[in-house]
C-alpha cells in the first residue's frame, strides 16, 4: 500500500555537517518509487535545493516553517508573509534589545535573504554558510520588504524569551513565534512569522493537495517547530536526538540519531 512520509531536515534527516549519506539517498530514492516522499523544513527553497541535490521529492515541499508551499515544478501553492509595516515594527523593537535580525523575504517572484553586516557572534558564525548564495544581501541596516516570510534572531535564551513576551504583548494574534535551541551554534533562535505560518498548516495544505488524509501520513522531526505536525499526522516519529517535548509527543522514538541516518534506517525496515 502506498504511504506518505514527510521529514524535517536539520537534525532529523540531514547529518550535523548538513550532508546526506549515500545510504540515506539510496533508501529514500528507492522508497520514492512507490511512496509519497517530501519534506517540511524551516529552510528556504534555494537552500533546500542545495542540500537535497540528487534526492527525489515527489510531492509539494513545506518550506520556511510553512510560510511557503511549492510543488515539484517550483510553482508556489501557498505563501504566508508579514507585511512591511508589522515587520518594520518588529525590527525596530528588536533594536531596543540590541538585536538585529536576518529577514527572509519575497521579491520579484524569488526569495531574498537580508543579512546584517554587523550581526552578533552567532550570526557572524552562520554567515559563511550563506555568503556565496546568490539570494543573500548584506546590509548595514536591515529593513523589510513588502512580503516577509520570517524575521529571525539568534541570541541567548533569556534575552529572546523577554523579547518574545513583549512581541506577543504588542502584536498579539498578528504574528506567531518559534523559540527553540539552535544546536549548530549553541544559542537559541527566535523566529517571527505570519500567524498562520507553521508546519501544521503546511501539512493540512499538503493533505488537501494530495487528497491523502492526515491519518495516513507519517512525519519525522526533532524540534519544537515539528510539534504541530506531530499532533496532526497519523504517525509521528522522533529521532533519538530530538528535544524532550518532541519525544513526548511522538508515537515512535527511533534508536538512531540524525548523524546515524535515523530516518532512512527506519524506512529501510518497512
Amino acid at each position: 500500500m502506498k504511504k506518505t512520509f514527510i521529514t524535517d531536515l536539520d537534525h532529523t534527516f540531514l547529518r550535523n555537517d548538513l550532508s546526506i549519506s549515500k545510504f540515506s539517498k539510496e533508501i529514500w530514492n528507492k522508497m520514492a518509487k512507490s511512496h509519497t516522499m517530501t519534506i517540511a523544513t524551516a529552510r528556504s527553497h534555494k537552500k533546500t535545493e542545495q542540500f537535497l541535490e540528487g534526492l527525489t521529492l515527489n510531492a509539494p515541499r513545506i518550506l520556511l516553517d510553512g510560510s511557503l508551499i511549492m510543488d515539484t515544478n517550483d510553482k508556489v501553492l501557498e505563501k504566508k508573509t508579514l507585511h512591511a509595516e508589522i515587520a518594520n515594527e518588529v525590527i525596530n523593537l528588536g533594536l531596543i534589545y540590541g538585536l538585529e535580525p536576518f529577514v527572509l523575504a519575497w521579491e520579484k517572484e524569488s526569495e531574498i535573504f537580508l543579512y546584517p553586516k554587523n550581526g552578533n557572534i552567532f550570526q557572524q558564525n552562520l554567515l559563511p554558510r550563506y555568503i556565496n548564495d546568490d539570494h543573500v544581501v548584506l546590509l548595514d541596516e536591515i529593513y523589510p520588504k513588502d512580503e516577509n516570510f520570517k524575521i529571525s534572531y539568534m541570541a541567548d535564551k533569556d534575552t529572546l524569551t523577554i523579547f518574545q513576551q513583549e512581541l506577543y504583548g504588542i502584536f498579539k494574534d498578528e504574528i506567531t513565534t518559534i523559540l527553540a535551541p539552535e544546536a549548530y551554534m549553541g544559542c537559541y533562535y527566535l523566529t517571527i512569522l505570519h500567524p498562520d505560518a507553521n508546519k501544521a498548516n503546511g501539512l493540512k495544505t499538503l493533505s488537501e493537495h494530495l487528497g491523502i488524509h492526515l491519518d495516513k501520513m507519517s512525519v519525522f522531526g526533532d524540534n519544537y517547530n515539528d510539534l504541530g505536525m506531530f499532533e496532526l499526522a497519523g504517525t509521528s516519529i522522533a529521532v533519538a536526538n530530538a528535544q524532550g517535548k518532541v519525544k513526548e509527543s511522538a508515537s515512535l522514538i527511533l534508536e538512531h540519531t540524525n548523524d546515524e541516518d535515523a530516518v532512512c534506517k527506519y524506512l529501510n525496515t518497512l
